[in-house]
């Protein structure tokens, strides 16, 4: 039985299904593992962790006093939630997904060539270039205004040897796709996306060894990493042209809005609206990527586990701001409609983010591939009744979407 409990009332043996913030802000590389050493015990009680799921069919229980909440009753807390989000926003017209894509797929090839020569010059001690940046940042916001999600598709499938880069493309894109839902325009919000674009280059004077391990870092070697947004911050320094924008979010990237981020523990009024914007993008792509030491989770997943950390981590109106701009389930997410077909996620419609359209092409019932078929949702009878875990089918959806 899955239970929440306080970090406080953790023990030895017992089974953490999760824990509750943010992987970046704790030096744990699993989702979930049996608790056995003092060690992680102690990790987990300082580290600045509230709280933990526990699964006490797989390890220890705890007292029933101590137990939070439930995940039946939490997950449809947070289900509420989101529907009412959905239900207020009014998704932008836009051109269909695959008249856009191979347009994006051409300028993300050459995004990811234009960062990784960027920041390879700032490993080297050279200044950025900003100016080559900005017609990059530029196109790419015109493919967001015609179809967001074909960009952001593509950029969110990087491989590990190419993380960082198209981590950069990807919180530009979102930074612009976000800054068109929040009101942002003409240069404020180019900066925004520049800002995206150069929030992580403090990561080129990060060791590898170190930012690529594939286990668990040591306390020492997570201090290490927690430099990178100062280290950044220094390298954009150096170049005179960066606007006073990207500089604050390349800093403050990792600040949370309850003071316990890095790397000045920043909190409330003392955070602008642009890190917040960078403090939630980055971490939806960066939960949604495959990296060297966990592999990314589904989109709808990682919109629910962000929902169940935002008092803390976020912004509550730049995360509802996401949400309207990605979709409560978003392009990419494997869904199970009411007549038990499987569907992917192919875009969002003009009417509700409930509604998007799918391709069904898969029978649950007779456990078998249909005829694919693309569905409006917005003009059909058919709903979708929840999110569906790729891995347990076995799918490739790369094969699906066409992605």
């Amino acid at each position: 039985m899955l239970k929440k409990i306080s970090v406080r009332d953790i023990r030895s043996g017992m089974y953490i299904q999760e824990i509750c913030g943010s992987w970046m802000e704790h030096p744990f590389w699993k989702k979930s593992f049996l608790l056995a050493s003092e060690e992680d015990i102690n990790t987990l009680k300082t580290c600045g962790i509230q709280e933990v799921w526990i699964d006490s069919d797989k390890g220890g229980d705890v007292e029933s006093q101590s137990v939070l909440s439930t995940s039946a009753s939490e997950k449809e807390k947070i289900e509420n939630e989101l529907s009412k989000i959905a239900k207020e926003s009014s998704p932008n017209l836009r051109v269909p997904i695959h008249e856009e894509l191979e347009r994006a797929r051409e300028l993300q090839a050459r995004s990811s060539a234009a960062v990784t020569s960027m920041f390879q010059e700032a490993r080297m001690g050279n200044a950025i270039k900003i100016s080559e940046a900005a017609p990059l940042v530029e196109e790419i916001s015109q493919s967001i205004t015609r179809n967001p999600e074909a960009f952001l598709n593509l950029a969110r499938l990087k491989t590990k040897d190419n993380y960082t880069y198209m981590h950069s493309v990807a919180v530009c894109a979102l930074m612009l796709a976000l800054g068109k839902q929040m009101g942002l325009s003409g240069a404020t919000l180019k900066d925004a996306g520049l800002a995206g674009l150069l929030h992580d280059v403090g990561k080129m004077l990060i060791p590898d060894e170190i930012l690529n391990k594939p286990g668990k870092l040591t306390d020492e070697e997570f201090a290490i990493v927690k430099e990178h947004p100062r280290k950044g911050w220094e390298i954009l320094q150096g170049s005179p042209s960066t606007p006073d924008l990207a500089l604050d979010v390349c800093l403050h990237h990792h600040e949370r809005v309850d003071g316990k981020g890095y790397p000045e523990n920043l909190s409330g009024d003392n955070l602008t609206i642009f890190s917040r914007m960078g403090a939630v993008c980055d971490v939806y792509d960066a939960l949604t990527s495959n990296r060297c030491y966990k592999n990314g989770w589904e989109p709808a997943e990682t919109i629910r586990k962000m929902a169940e950390w935002r008092n803390g981590h976020f912004d509550e109106r730049v995360f509802q701001a996401l949400v309207k701009t990605i979709g409560i389930y978003p392009s990419g997410t494997l869904v199970r409609l009411k007549s038990g077909r499987l569907a992917i996620v192919i875009e969002q419609t003009g009417k509700s983010l409930l509604m998007p359209v799918v391709k069904a092409f898969f029978s649950t019932k007779s456990n078998e591939p249909i005829l694919p078929e693309m569905i409006d949702l917005s003009r059909s009878q058919e709903s979708i009744a929840n999110a569906e875990d790729p891995a347990q089918w076995g799918f490739d959806l790369k094969q699906v979407t066409g992605f």
